[in-house]
């Protein structure tokens, strides 16, 4: 059971980050040209705001709550009761979710000027840019509708174990933000708007892609204004508290935006492109893990399977943190080479190149606890108690609020980063302890083995990076291609270091992979014969 469901995770995983990939390299293609077309300033600054926003609310209101409850109470009807009720807990919180959403959407497009005021302050004293970014706020807040609706669409399927799907979505998004800027720009007086129009058409394409995989997986979404269904009473026991807990975890976003905005020009800018790297090991590896980790979590958690529970989360750690170490190694090493490489042309230059690398230093400092929160976030939500991490994240929030007002001073936009990754240190911290004391000590032998083993490829990996320069020394200053071949020969070396020393270490990850590889083979081959 162990190996067979640890294998699921692996599985679940491997599909979800695959997709992820697909999805971040169109989201680097989307950023290159916003940073091409519309650079770091005033009008970036604005959208950046703007898209904030509503997707803020899509987190706290669709991943961050609803969605987050629904999952391990849907898995417990799948798994304890029947098929039929399960669907029909669904149908339920869809048709809350919609009437909840449809009510934000109108009070968003009515006050979003007393919402940029409040995200934004800095805007007020720049009448154009505080203009600009409440018309932008207005014509994405119905994106919250769909994107939300989308993501209670990918619990469900999530649930039914069904990852490719949900996890291709967001390419859509990026392909509409990408033909938007580029065929639409010239339309509107203010070319960013254009971005704006690319946000919401790729939220409607974005459902519209759900609809086909639900209806195959048996899923037929319809009206349901049965709010006294048990298994909604159960999910609102939960919901309160989740949804305070995910506000808290927003609002540390959210005082970010707010501090940065009363910064130098660009400052939310480089915060956002700093960002958008972070989350390339972060949404492939650590968010596909999670992802996958918890329909595994609900399932044990529902048979009453706690030793394999924590066994389960012991692997899902393993297989985050051997992915994250050498990334944050990698991201530190490179971090002005890999932003160059990605941003620097057109309206972007070196100046902003090395701005946004100083705070994209202090966000990969916390890389590690970005990651980890998901493995310990979705034990949580399987347990369905919100309530310890509730008390941990309000330490983590005025832990933010107090490092954010003392750094920003001296360390500008880069203090804010710092601060992001230091609260969600102690975020994890906490929740850590408070899960250890519910359900027992966690980490075995087997763990600790293999953190060895992933921290030693790590090192030879950097010896294998900084050798490129005595060879091939970066210039920021030069040509694209010198630059894209310096970093392209950095990438190559150091990931070939890494697999080769973690493959003689024989690092358990290496070998659950290539089992699973194997495995995929073997069966294609005999699926393949006559």
């Amino acid at each position: 059971m162990r190996d067979s469901e640890n294998s699921k995770v692996a599985r679940a995983a491997g599909i979800v980050g695959l997709a992820t990939m697909a999805s971040r390299i169109f989201g680097f293609i989307r950023d290159m040209v916003i940073a091409a077309f519309f650079g770091a300033g005033l009008a970036t600054d604005a959208f950046f705001v703007a898209f904030r926003i509503p997707n803020l609310l899509r987190r706290l209101l669709g991943e961050g709550s609803l969605t987050v409850s629904f999952v391990p109470v849907f898995t417990e009807y799948l798994k304890k009761k029947s098929t039929e009720q399960a669907l029909e807990l669904a149908d339920v919180a869809f048709t809350i979710l919609s009437v909840v959403l449809a009510v934000v959407s109108v009070a968003g497009i009515l006050f979003s000027p007393l919402v940029v005021t409040v995200m934004a302050p800095g805007f007020v004293k720049t009448p154009p840019q505080f203009d600009l970014t409440v018309f932008l706020t207005r014509l994405m807040f119905p994106y919250i509708f769909f994107i939300s609706l989308v993501a209670l669409c990918m619990g469900i399927l999530n649930s039914l174990r069904h990852f490719a799907a949900p996890a291709l979505s967001p390419v859509i998004l990026n392909i509409s933000m990408i033909l938007a800027a580029l065929l639409l720009r010239g339309f509107f007086r203010e070319p960013i708007v254009a971005l704006a129009v690319g946000v919401m058409i790729g939220g409607v394409l974005q459902l519209a892609m759900q609809w086909p995989f639900l209806i195959k997986m048996g899923v037929r979404l319809r009206p349901n204004f049965n709010f006294r269904h048990p298994g909604i009473r159960q999910m609102a026991a939960l919901l309160i508290p989740t949804l305070i807990g995910s506000a808290v975890y927003q609002l540390n976003i959210f005082i970010g935006t707010i501090l940065a905005s009363l910064l130098p020009k660009g400052s939310v800018s480089y915060l956002y492109y700093a960002d958008r790297v972070v989350e390339l090991p972060l949404g492939v590896f650590a968010i596909a893990i999670g992802t996958a980790t918890l329909p595994s979590f609900s399932a044990q958690v529902a048979r009453g399977e706690m030793e394999e529970f924590k066994r389960t989360i012991s692997f899902s750690l393993r297989l985050i943190l051997f992915i994250t170490i050498p990334a944050t190694a990698a991201l530190i090493v490179l971090r002005v080479p890999i932003l160059s490489v990605l941003f620097q042309r057109g309206a972007f230059g070196i100046q902003s190149t090395y701005l946004t690398a100083q705070a994209l230093l202090y966000y990969t400092l916390g890389l590690w606890a970005f990651s980890v929160i998901r493995v310990v976030d979705a034990a949580f939500f399987s347990l369905q108690d919100r309530r310890s991490p509730l008390r941990a994240a309000v330490v983590a929030l005025a832990a933010n609020v107090l490092l954010s007002i003392v750094l920003m001073q001296p360390m500008k936009h880069a203090g804010l980063a710092l601060a992001t990754s230091i609260a969600s240190a102690i975020n994890v911290i906490m929740l850590w302890i408070i899960l250890e004391r519910k359900i027992g000590r966690i980490l075995r032998e087997d763990f600790f083995h293999s953190l060895w083993k992933t921290v030693t490829a790590s090192l030879v990996m950097l010896l294998a990076i900084h050798s490129v320069e005595g060879i091939l020394p970066w210039r920021t200053d030069g040509v694209f291609e010198e630059r894209l071949l310096y970093l392209s020969v950095c990438i190559a070396l150091g990931l070939a270091a890494f697999f080769l020393c973690a493959c003689l270490l024989r690092s358990p990850e290496v070998v659950t992979f290539t089992g699973a590889v194997r495995r995929r083979l073997q069966r294609r081959e005999k699926g393949g014969s006559p």
